[in-house]
Parts: structure tokens; C-alpha cells; sequence
């Protein structure tokens, strides 16, 4: 399912504007983002959790020479399904 997909189906089961939907998906986007970079996480009851992860820098090999690289530490966005979207899926 693509992002208008998404504002598409939002907008025919909310009964509004796609153009209203697109502003609330665009909306819980940013809110996430903002919340992510603050290194906070974002918690929907049933469905999951966004939160961020540090990975430590690890050493990794160039696929193309054999050559040894050095990959830097970061900071990853981490989803963990909720309960219910577990059910949901394994149906």
C-alpha cells in the first residue's frame, strides 16, 4: 500500500476530502518524525511502538573487493508490533 493508498482509503472510510486525509497522514508523520528525533517514542495502544536504537559502529567487508570497511555508528527507527496487529496478521 503506497502513501496515496493509504489517503485514499482513509478518505473514503472517514467520510472526508482526500485532501483533508492527506493532511492527517502527512500530520502523523511529521508528529512521529519529531517524536523519533527528540529520541522519544510514539505508542498506539494495539497497533505498536515507534522508537529509536542506537547500532554501534561494527567493522563490514566491500562485496566487490573482499576489502574490510569500517560502517559508523547510528541511530535507527525501530517498529514493535503491538498485540493486536500481531493477532491481526497471523489470522
Amino acid at each position: 500500500m503506497s502513501k496515496a493508498d493509504l489517503v485514499e482509503r482513509i478518505a473514503k472510510e472517514a467520510g472526508i476530502s482526500k485532501a483533508a486525509a492527506e493532511k492527517s497522514v502527512n500530520s502523523f508523520i511529521s508528529g512521529v518524525t519529531a517524536s523519533l528525533k527528540k529520541g522519544e517514542p510514539v505508542t498506539l495502544i494495539g497497533f505498536g511502538t515507534f522508537s529509536v536504537t542506537k547500532r554501534a559502529a561494527r567493522k563490514g567487508r566491500n562485496p566487490k573487493t573482499g576489502a574490510e570497511i569500517k560502517i559508523k555508528a547510528k541511530k535507527v527507527a525501530r517498529f514493535k508490533p503491538g498485540s493486536e496487529l500481531r493477532k491481526a496478521v497471523n489470522k
